[in-house]
């Protein structure tokens, strides 16, 4: 016996619920392929509230199988198949409507035989069960089962309603000609069709409605408006019923019963192969979609998403080297800037500072004595200009110590910053101070200028005393030889001094002028040893920090190149799965698209 393809594809899309772990589709496909296997064909009656389903049902089979009135009857779903005799049981724990128990043996649910008579005229709904009626009745006899439903909108109804149609192979919906279809029905009806593909609408009750032609082209333009394939039978139950129980034939095809019972065989009995076919494709149809979407979305992820975390950290130490080679030319940059201007500032201010020094010994000396006071002076010169030395040695130390914490914060070090000092001996650029060569005032030159001077005084005073009539030498002139003489060894005494003091001004300027040559050429020499040693402190660091930033960016690198070829192969696979699964939803349609299409 061949295999029907729509079992084949149905099993095909079991295989791929399982092997994508959608367990819970493989098993409900599972159930609906055992379901389809079943020769009997179960069609639900469903509707809204009061729309005459159980009312079409009785009037099918020609029996009061289903409660009808005015309230709300149907309350449980009533299952109508064949049997050779009235019977009539109510069913507990079963599985939804028109559906035997599947599962091992000993598993069959427990049934409660009830009389007949009492399943229209008694209340048997009860919690967990359902109603299963069997009648002698020809248009069964083919294996077609009936299903009445509660009415949708009735409370805590919709969900046995619901499972009824999960399990139909055709549905008949219910809606009655005293109005035209409403947007609630249509939407009811595209919710039927997407459990069930195979619908035919019932317009009940047009014994009550005069003009129920006009609803029913009406009903008919909006189901063709709204895009609904659905067949739409009108008739009337309570004319069936009495031209059944008088057997006139006229009254029997007026009441359109004659064109529902054709539909039913032609359409339902008669396309069996085809209605299993199109229930497992609508069926597989909504799995391969359920499989599809989050696959899609894996794929749009997988292709467009958010880089991984090696791309980030990838990205991440490329950044940061590079930021490390930007910051390595503007750290070397600001270096020899700030050396530079350290170098004018340090200069400048020993320059200040040994200027004061001989400011402050040119006010010494224009009063002191270098033959006296040069051993105090050399003394206060040398501790000046070690001051001076220490405290712009001190200046320079901790300028460089400032300047090496604004590299390091330049390159965003965590390192601590080498100290900017220098093995120097500040005394060594002091030397020693040579006293001025000071000419002494001998007693014997003293007597020289003394002689000098007086004999001018004697002689100038003498010739002019000569002219009142007294001799040469007179007291007068001897006292004015005197006065001249002293005179003029006080004034040598003086210029002596003058010329003492400016020999030890011109000494202290040039030892001061030394100092400053020699100091000045080590402290720039010192700053250049401290500029080197900071250059080569930091190059290394960053060449350390470069190079561990370069290992981390390789291999991150690496983790991204692996992620990347990860997310390549997991892009096929996912292309090549849905890829699958759109041959086989393709299949699907190919099931019901060669074939002719129902009426119903």
């Amino acid at each position: 016996m061949r295999t029907p393809p729509w079992l084949t594809v149905l099993d095909d899309t079991i295989a791929a619920c399982i092997a994508h772990h959608r367990t819970d589709l493989a098993g409900k496909l599972e159930r609906r392929r055992a379901l389809l296997l079943d020769p009997k064909l179960r069609v639900p009656v469903v509707g809204r509230l009061d729309q005459g389903k159980s009312q079409l049902v009785n009037a099918l089979v020609n029996a009061p199988v289903c409660p009808v009135g005015d309230d709300v009857t149907t309350t449980t779903p009533t299952t109508v198949e064949h049997a050779e005799t009235p019977v009539a049981a109510v069913v507990a724990d079963a599985p939804p409507a028109g559906r035997r128990a599947i599962g091992p043996a000993g598993a069959t649910p427990a049934r409660v035989p009830v009389a007949f008579d009492d399943v229209a005229t008694k209340s048997l709904a009860r919690r967990g069960a359902h109603i299963e009626v069997g009648l002698p009745r020809e248009l069964l006899a083919g294996g077609l089962v009936l299903v009445d439903t509660p009415g949708i909108g009735g409370p805590g109804t919709s969900a046995s309603t619901f499972a009824a149609l999960s399990d139909a192979d055709a549905v008949l919906m219910t809606s009655d000609a005293t109005s035209e279809l409403c947007q609630a029905e249509l939407d009811l009806l595209r919710q039927v069709l997407a459990h069930c593909p195979v619908v035919t609408m019932v317009l009940t009750k047009i014994d009550l409605v005069p003009r129920w032609r006009r609803v029913a082209e009406r009903n008919r333009a909006r189901l063709a408006a709204a895009g609904l394939p659905v067949k739409l039978v009108p008739v009337s139950a309570t004319v069936r019923l009495a031209a059944a129980r008088t057997g006139d034939k006229a009254l029997n095809a007026e009441s359109g019963f004659v064109d529902l019972v054709r539909t039913l065989r032609d359409d339902v009995l008669g396309q069996g192969d085809l209605l299993a076919g199109r229930c497992a494709a609508a069926l597989t149809a909504t799995a391969t979609q359920e499989l599809l979407i989050p696959l899609r979305e894996q794929l749009a992820e997988a292709r467009g998403g958010r880089l991984g975390a090696a791309h980030v950290q990838y990205r991440a130490a490329q950044h940061r080297l590079d930021e490390l080679r930007k910051r390595s030319s503007r750290w070397q940059t600001m270096l020899g800037d700030e050396v530079a201007d350290l170098m004018s500032d340090v200069e400048y201010d020993l320059r200040d500072r040994t200027r004061r020094i001989v400011r402050e010994a040119e006010e010494f000396f224009e009063v002191a004595d270098p033959a006296r006071t040069w051993d105090e002076f050399a003394d206060w010169l040398r501790d000046s200009l070690a001051d001076t030395a220490e405290t712009n040695f001190a200046w320079l130390v901790e300028r460089f110590q400032w300047v090496s914490e604004k590299i390091a914060r330049q390159v965003a070090l965590e390192e601590s910053v080498p100290d900017a000092d220098a093995d120097e001996d500040l005394l060594e650029h002091i030397g020693d101070l040579r006293p001025p060569r000071v000419e002494k005032f001998t007693v014997g030159q003293q007597l020289f200028v003394g002689l000098r001077g007086s004999y001018g005084g004697l002689l100038m005073f003498g010739l002019a005393t000569t002219l009142a009539g007294m001799p040469l030498i007179n007291p007068i002139s001897l006292g004015a030889g005197a006065a001249f003489g002293a005179k003029s060894v006080w004034d040598e005494r003086g210029s002596r001094l003058k010329r003492r003091q400016a020999t030890a001004r011109s000494a202290a300027q040039r030892h001061v002028d030394d100092f400053f040559l020699s100091y000045g050429k080590e402290s720039r020499d010192t700053a250049r040893l401290i500029q080197r040693r900071l250059r080569d402190h930091f190059s290394g660091v960053v060449e350390q920090l470069q190079s561990g930033v370069a290992e981390r960016a390789l291999e991150a690198k690496r983790a991204a190149e692996a992620d990347l070829a990860d997310r390549r192969r997991r892009t096929q696979k996912l292309a090549a799965e849905i890829e699958q699964l759109g041959a086989l939803h393709r299949r699907i349609q190919a099931l019901v698209a060669p074939s002719r299409e129902l009426t119903a």
